[in-house]
């Protein structure tokens, strides 16, 4: 006997509603195993921190100071603080020839001079002799033969090569040749 012949109509619905109902689920089930398990395989969403340093400023501390070298300060940092970070003065530092107060910028140079050597030693004919390694433009424009054009360079050499140890090395600054170094014997010191 035929197994459907048997069945009254409402259990034929039935069943056929069975039957869809197992086709959805057979069709359906890749597809639900295959999104469960590729949440499963997913590594796990990572968020990165960003960190937020604050800037530093790498000063460079030379002349007349315990340690002398470059030193990385906070923002804000004063030129007194750069002087405390190279260990202090020397005693024979003229830190009246520095103003402690102001404000640094990254990429600075703080030059200490020596007591009397940016003007207080007397060179020939009475003139002072200025120190290299810690003169302003102003004072390297005042020397005969230098003008602020010259003086700037001297300047930016001395930031970028740091100090002088010869009068000799002033001949690579652009603008100096040997008759110029001849005109500031004497007048000029690398201290």
């Amino acid at each position: 006997m035929d197994l459907l012949a048997a069945l009254t109509p409402a259990q034929r619905r039935l069943l056929a509603a069975a039957l869809v109902l197992l086709g959805v689920v057979v069709l359906a089930a890749p597809r639900l195993v295959h999104h469960g398990a590729s949440r499963a395989l997913a590594p796990p969403l990572r968020v990165a921190r960003t960190v937020r340093t604050a800037p530093r400023l790498v000063v460079d501390v030379a002349g007349a100071v315990r340690r002398p070298g470059l030193y990385t300060l906070a923002p804000g940092t004063r030129v007194d603080d750069a002087l405390a970070a190279a260990g202090g003065a020397t005693p024979r530092a003229d830190v009246t020839a520095v103003n402690l107060a102001a404000p640094l910028a990254d990429g600075e140079q703080v030059v200490v001079p020596v007591r009397g050597a940016a003007g207080g030693a007397s060179g020939p004919a009475g003139g002072t002799v200025v120190d290299l390694n810690s003169a302003t433009a102003e004072q390297l424009d005042a020397l005969p033969g230098i003008g602020p054009s010259t003086a700037a360079k001297i300047v930016a050499y001395r930031q970028q090569h740091g100090a002088f140890h010869s009068l000799a090395e002033l001949d690579a600054v652009s603008g100096i040749g040997p008759s110029k170094l001849a005109e500031l014997k004497g007048l000029v010191t690398p201290s």
